[in-house]
């Protein structure tokens, strides 16, 4: 098997295969070609950095990465990232996965929208947000092998993604605007809801209850 098509190679496990059956019932098919991609990516970057990673876990962790935008695992007051990482929790639970392997999935998941933190964390916890990274914005696009990229693009392809992912992110909070407070998605509110700001950090301070001495 050549290197490039080696990059295409999704895992074949039992568990990796009922998580890719629970993304197909429930995601959207822009969500379902984005969560396999970003798997794609993010194991070939960490086969270029040379990182010890687990294919698997890195798999189930991009297969739930977004499912906290669909109704069925959506929350009244959690943000996305954290519902989709609570029903990874609960799928590997049923799978009777050790407690630290359910915790690097949770954690990949909770923290993919988040900036700056998570490339000193495990390795798949770094993978995911990469590859989300370069899927979404394009970051590493040029340090990403080309050829490698175009296949994978072909095979899971991008229809309306720009638009339809904005989209599928706004849809996924606009009932709990407010938990996206401290994330990346604030602007998404910020863009959708007419006259929405999310609050400044100088208000709340200010708004200490707290006397200055």
């Amino acid at each position: 098997m050549s290197h490039s098509s080696s990059a295409l190679v999704i895992p074949d496990s039992l568990l990796a295969k009922e998580a890719t059956g629970i993304l197909r019932e429930y995601s959207t098919e822009l969500l379902f070609n984005h969560s396999i991609r970003v798997y794609l990516f993010a194991a070939e970057q960490g086969r270029q950095r040379k990182l010890r990673f687990d294919p698997e876990l890195l798999y189930v962790a991009a297969v739930f990465h977004d499912l906290g935008l669909v109704r069925k695992f959506s929350s009244e007051n959690e943000r996305f990232e954290v519902d989709g990482a609570n029903a990874a929790r609960q799928f590997l639970t049923a799978h009777h996965l050790p407690d630290e392997q359910i915790q690097t999935v949770w954690e990949a998941i909770a923290l993919h929208t988040t900036p700056g933190i998570t490339q000193y964390m495990r390795p798949e916890v770094a993978l995911l947000h990469s590859g989300v990274a370069l899927d979404v914005l394009g970051k590493g696009f040029d340090q990403f092998p080309s050829e490698t990229r175009e296949q994978i693009v072909a095979r899971y392809p991008r229809i309306h993604f720009k638009e339809g992912m904005v989209q599928a992110l706004f849809r996924g909070f606009a009932h709990k605007p407010g938990t996206t407070y401290g994330t990346v998605n604030a602007g998404v509110c910020e863009r959708f809801i007419s006259g929405y700001k999310s609050p400044n950090a100088c208000d709340l301070i200010e708004a200490s209850p707290f006397p200055d001495s």
